[in-house]
């Protein structure tokens, strides 16, 4: 969570993310709005894992001001981790919800 929060802090994004693989490793992310490009701080987070060579996720994390994850950043962290818990935040840190398979 404080990865996430840091990440959405950095850049003064609208929502930040992290996820942790398999072997521990944790990979944060802002989102990304371009002209050209446009990415959630989840798909994000998660493309990063898996150029990195993770072969799965055990956990993620979201922060934003209030709007529940969207069923493809969701569809994203399923697609590396069937049974990862993702942890949906307040800016503040607060668990508001915690989603399971």
């Amino acid at each position: 969570m404080t990865l996430a929060r840091a990440a959405r802090a950095r850049v003064a994004s609208a929502e930040g993310a992290a996820v942790r693989d398999e072997t521990g490793r944790t990979y944060a992310a802002a989102a990304v709005a371009l002209p050209s490009l446009r990415l959630s701080a989840l798909q994000l987070a998660v493309a990063m894992a898996v150029s990195s060579g993770a072969a799965s996720l055990e956990a993620a994390a979201l922060v934003n001001d209030g709007e529940a994850p969207d069923p493809r950043d969701l569809a994203a962290v399923r697609e590396l981790g069937r049974d990862a818990v993702v942890l949906h935040a307040a800016p503040d840190g607060s668990v508001r919800a915690t989603l399971r398979p």
